[in-house]
């Protein structure tokens, strides 16, 4: 059974080079894509992921919210907010609202796989 990710972020180009990038691992499979942190909430409950790959910075709802609300409504999806923003009190925040790792977008891609292997608890 496949390991199903939905991919957040309100950059097509970014959507696309992390669907790239998680297709290529075996198990794991994108079930959907979403531009903003209200869509986000709805494909979460409609898709049932077991893992969101969540931006911070996005239109109609920001990614810490959409994370805590997600977190509130589907306790066991697990949430890694992949953002530009490399910053103490935001990666704080995003903990806070529910998050279980926090990755800078200017990583390798091999540090964004090790991170989502080992909260789905891969690695």
């Amino acid at each position: 059974m496949s390991t199903r990710i939905l991919i957040v972020d309100d950059h097509e180009i970014v959507r696309s080079g992390l669907r790239r990038l998680v297709e290529r691992q075996s198990g794991w499979e994108v079930c959907g894509e979403a531009v903003n942190g209200k869509e986000a909430i709805d494909k979460a409950l409609a898709l049932n992921p077991d893992l969101v790959l969540m931006d911070i910075s996005m239109p109609v709802m920001n990614g810490i919210e959409a994370t805590r609300q997600i977190r509130r409504l589907s306790p066991v999806t697990k949430i890694v907010i992949v953002s530009l923003r490399d910053d103490e009190s935001i990666t704080a925040e995003a903990k806070n609202a529910g998050a279980d790792a926090y990755v800078v977008k200017a990583c390798a891609s091999e540090i964004l796989l090790e991170t989502i292997a080992a909260v789905l608890g891969e690695g």
